[in-house]
């Protein structure tokens, strides 16, 4: 199978941690984007070297390994319960690729050395966990340093969206973050469908009195409040307005108000839903969830069942019943409604560029997904929407600010376009400020420009991401402060993760001038071409240089219709309209 062009650039992420001496990385890709595939492809790529994938869940376990062998083509066998892998090769059992097992059947055992025991670390090249923000558990931790034994072996740990409170953590297990692919990017690139934020006021739901546990509001707390008939009522009949005739999953906070929740929606419309939990016998669950993807049931309510491990492209609204102050787990649950519908999925690997995709999505039975947040009074607790699993590099001021935005709203409102409003706020906001300060400190911009530092994420055009917990407390290289003062930039200008995103940038220009066979421009080149509209970024130094020389002798003014050297002008074409941009007949 052919990878998108992020599982490539994760890919070779990844594989450029090992060989420059790390043994543990981690790759953060959102729910619906191929992680399982990603994963394949990095188990393929380290052949003849035996994979070990960890996971948590039995419906992970058997995704795993038939992705792995529908990608791969290699056999994997399964470890868990009273499943065995294949230990020995002989003529008629030849001994697997890949073992799938669970965290529970590894450690199982009065001393928690379980069957991880019958396996010899030295067997393994590469250890996978999958749904790694759970690699912070003493079982997790015991069993990946079980096999870090083994001196060769390598370390991958893939997630959606790890908790801001787990990311540091994370950092202490997995030395360092290969790639981390934001949902909004996802979107963006035509990956997975917009998502609207609706929310919807319920009078008597009161969090402020709720106990924190575990870093989440406390669930017998919960509990009572989310299981109160008023609270049911106005869930249940908010969710069956908006919702209408499309396909919904509702996440509860127990199994008594998954229940009612469904006999509520049943008054309405005899038959229109259904429940399960983690005691729903398997078969009947497994008729349920086939009820569902029927379309025999429309809205289907569950209590910690469908965070991870069930896909339905078919899924449209959300409703959070289950109000959470756990990023993680929010992202888990409103990743059901991400993915693009199946009629146009396998479609959009064809599509070059992602204003294709999105046009296609944008077409489709399934032109986005509607998340339900059931707003009350919150108190203390900073419960989560959709702004926080969207704004990962966004401050939490702007994540605030959206969050009230669309709370104001009474509407669906699409979550990406109001944290984009609300960042040009804040730098709106902030130019007025600094033009305030300087108009009042009698600055001259003659002055100024002569005593201004380089921004690098000005230069090269790039905005800067938030900081992450997995950053916290590292601090950079000497060589890494080396390549900064070349560069002329201060190291102590910038935190970890600043200099971090900017050193990518500029090796990743050095990279690309190195294949081309030529010197790339200098920042300090970069900065100065930027201020004449001339992105240099790509630019060879001998012409930037010839720029420049072009520019100085024009008495530092731009000559009237200047064409970079080497290159040839091309007059800008209007952007065209949304319909002419996605007619039906597009080419596919």
């Amino acid at each position: 199978m052919k990878l998108r062009d992020y599982q490539s650039k994760a890919n070779a992420a990844i594989l450029q941690e090992w060989n420059d001496g790390r043994r543990s990385t981690l790759v953060v890709l959102p729910t619906g984007t191929g992680k399982t595939i990603l994963f394949a492809s990095i188990i393929q790529s380290l052949q003849p070297a035996r994979a070990m994938v960890l996971a948590h869940r039995e419906e992970l376990i058997w995704q795993a390994r038939d992705k792995i062998q529908s990608v791969t083509g290699m056999k994997a066998d399964v470890e868990m319960g009273s499943y065995k892998a294949t230990m020995e090769t002989d003529m008629f059992h030849p001994r697997s690729s890949v073992i799938v097992s669970t965290i529970q059947t590894h450690v199982a055992g009065g001393d928690g050395g379980g069957r991880m025991t019958k396996f010899d670390p030295n067997d393994f090249g590469v250890l996978i966990v999958d749904e790694a923000h759970h690699a912070t558990s003493s079982t997790y931790r015991r069993t990946i340093d079980y096999y870090l034994q083994n001196p060769k072996l390598v370390v991958l740990g893939v997630t959606a969206t790890p908790d801001r409170a787990d990311e540091e953590a994370l950092g202490q297990v997995f030395e360092s973050v290969a790639y981390d692919y934001e949902i909004l990017d996802a979107i963006r690139d035509g990956w997975l469908v917009p998502i609207e934020q609706q929310m919807v006021s319920v009078d008597g739901l009161d969090f402020s009195g709720m106990r924190t546990t575990a870093g989440d509001l406390n669930g017998a707390d919960l509990a009572e409040v989310m299981e109160s008939e008023k609270n049911l009522h106005g869930i249940a009949g908010a969710t069956i307005e908006i919702a209408g005739s499309r396909r919904g999953i509702g996440f509860a906070a127990s199994v008594e108000q998954a229940r009612r929740l469904s006999e509520i929606f049943n008054r309405h419309r005899a038959g229109m839903s259904n429940w399960v939990c983690g005691k729903t016998d398997k078969d009947e669950r497994k008729q349920i969830i086939s009820d569902f993807a029927a379309g025999r049931v429309q809205f289907l309510w569950n209590c910690g069942v469908f965070t991870e491990g069930f896909d339905d492209s078919g899924v449209e609204i959300i409703a959070m019943g289950r109000p959470t102050k756990s990023r993680a787990l929010y992202g888990q649950m409103a990743g059901r409604a991400t993915r693009p519908h199946e009629s146009i999925a396998h479609r959009l690997n064809g599509l070059p560029v992602a204003a294709l995709r999105r046009g296609m999505i944008a077409r489709s039975v399934k032109p986005s997904c509607t998340i339900l947040d059931f707003a009350g009074n919150s108190g203390r607790h900073k419960l989560m929407t959709t702004a926080d699993i969207l704004g990962g590099n966004y401050s939490e001021e702007i994540v605030q600010a959206a969050t009230e935005t669309a709370r104001k709203a009474g509407k669906p409102v699409r979550m990406a376009e109001v944290l984009e409003d609300e960042e040009k706020r804040a730098e709106e906001k902030k130019k007025r400020e600094l033009e305030e300060a300087a108009r009042k400190a009698k600055l001259v911009a003659k002055t100024s420009f002569k005593t201004q530092k380089i921004d690098p994420f000005d230069a090269y055009q790039i905005k800067p991401v938030a900081a992450r917990g997995w950053d916290k407390g590292r601090t950079l290289s000497e060589g890494q402060k080396g390549v900064l003062r070349k560069m002329g930039l201060d190291p102590a200008d910038y935190e970890y993760h600043q200099a971090k995103q900017i050193l990518d940038k500029q090796f990743e220009i050095w990279k690309k001038a190195k294949e081309g066979g030529y010197h790339a421009c200098t920042l300090k080149m970069i900065n100065r071409l930027k201020k004449y509209n001339i992105d240099a970024t790509g630019m060879s130094i001998e012409k930037g240089k010839a720029c420049l020389d072009a520019i100085a002798k024009n008495n530092w003014q731009l000559p009237k219709n200047f064409v970079v050297p080497g290159s040839v002008k091309i007059p800008p074409r209007p952007a065209p309209s949304a319909p002419e941009a996605f007619q039906d007949d597009t080419p596919f």
